[in-house]
């Protein structure tokens, strides 16, 4: 398998870019009301969830943004991508090959609401087009 370039700063930025726009996306101002009663969270039960617990599951989801910008990046080079509509084009493939359909069955077989998978699955189609665009268009 042969090397490819990668640009770390980008990979770092679109870790970030995802995870910014993960904030935005579950804030009071866009989702949180109708994904939290989607998933039957009260204020209550909201409210007793451990400090340490949530700040954990924080710290593993930026690491799973990191693990993902990686891996985008390194298909990304592989591949040969090298235009911001490339990269948009790859993150949506994934996104529907994988995120999307992967999405879907664990929501099939769960409790999940289908608006809870709709604002989960359209915030990954998001941060996937972002991070294309980024991992493509700034090599």
């Amino acid at each position: 398998m042969r090397l490819v370039a990668m640009n770390v700063l980008v990979v770092l930025l679109a870790a970030l870019a995802a995870t910014v726009l993960g904030v935005a996306w579950y804030s009071q101002t866009l989702f949180s009301k109708v994904w939290s009663k989607a998933h039957t969270y009260t204020e209550e039960k909201m409210g007793t969830q451990a400090e340490p617990s949530a700040n954990r599951a924080h710290l593993i989801t930026i690491v799973c943004y990191l693990i993902m910008a990686l891996m985008f990046s390194l298909l990304i080079g592989y591949i040969g991508v090298t235009t911001v509509l490339g990269g948009m084009w790859l993150g949506f493939i994934l996104w529907l090959g994988f995120a999307f359909t992967t999405g879907l069955t664990r929501s099939l077989f769960s409790e999940r609401t289908v608006s809870s998978f709709l604002i989960d699955a359209s915030y990954q189609l998001v941060y996937l087009l972002i991070m294309g665009a980024l991992l493509a268009g700034w090599r």
